[in-house]
């Protein structure tokens, strides 16, 4: 099958680079990468389902007078994309104890914990520092029999590990219909039965309390949704915040202590930081 790249630059990129991957996965794309800069968006859509004046309207689109993008479209070589995906998605193994792969890898019975991941279209594979450090921080941590809440869920990963961990109950949210699909199909494959998986937002969150919050999204929603996080947190709650950069740091940790949390640690990881609060 024929494929076109379509390569956007978008300034800036936060938030702006979540929102145009929804918009071009709804306009036919399939498959997304980071390009060679954080502002680089690459695209890729077979050829037959691309509709240049549909791209060019939304790609023009004036109810975004906050954000520029441009964008080229270039034809792909002719081959089977998902053979070559396949073969150069690799496993990856955080902190020695937890294995993530896709189905088509190898098990590896010697690793404490074993995630199968079908990541398509969602985010949260651990390639990505954030997903790795979110994963870190959640084998340091003792989880068992907590609630465990994952805002921004993704593949599902974050919350996948938490239920092998033996937290319970453990609900995963994810605003995108993909990310959300992707995250029932994951917890099926991982037989994580109990994994409450939903598709919303912040606004879903009502009277349940959590003991543990993670949150993975990004530094404008992160700092919209604090508060509302605060609400459901025990006494004593830990939240665990990432996908933001080393320079954002300053303002989450100023928006958590407005409303009751004490910054504990960081974890840093080629400018992208994760960071662990607690509810005092």
């Amino acid at each position: 099958m024929k494929y076109l790249e379509i390569k956007l630059e978008i300034e800036p990129a936060e938030p702006w680079k979540e929102v145009y991957t929804s918009l071009m996965a709804e306009a036919g794309c399939d498959s997304f990468m980071d390009g060679d800069n954080e502002n680089e968006l690459l695209c890729y859509i077979p050829e037959k389902d691309y509709q240049e004046d549909v791209f060019k309207d939304m790609l023009d689109n004036p109810e975004f007078p906050e954000v520029n993008v441009s964008y080229t479209v270039t034809p792909m070589e002719d081959k089977d994309w998902n053979a070559a995906w396949e073969a150069n998605y690799e496993p990856v193994l955080i902190d020695g104890k937890c294995y993530i792969r896709a189905p088509f890898h190898p098990a590896r019975p010697d690793a404490e914990y074993e995630i199968v991941i079908e990541p398509k279209m969602s985010f949260g594979t651990a390639h990505h520092a954030t997903t790795a450090q979110m994963v870190s921080y959640l084998l340091e941590t003792d989880v068992r029999g907590k609630a465990v809440l994952d805002m921004g869920a993704g593949t599902g990963v974050l919350a996948i590990l938490a239920t092998m961990k033996g937290a319970t109950p453990v609900t995963a949210i994810d605003n995108d219909e993909w990310a959300y699909r992707n995250g029932v199909e994951n917890a099926k494959h991982n037989h994580c039965d109990q994994l409450k998986v939903l598709l919303g937002d912040a606004s879903l969150l009502g009277n349940d309390s959590y003991d543990i919050i993670l949150a993975n999204i990004n530094r404008n929603i992160l700092l919209q949704d604090i508060p509302q996080y605060v609400k459901c947190m025990n006494d004593g709650a830990l939240l665990f915040l990432s996908g933001f950069y080393e320079e954002d740091l300053p303002a989450l940790r100023y928006c958590c202590a407005q409303n009751g949390l004490k910054y504990v640690d960081h974890k840093s990881k080629d400018k992208w930081v994760a960071a662990r609060f607690e509810k005092i």
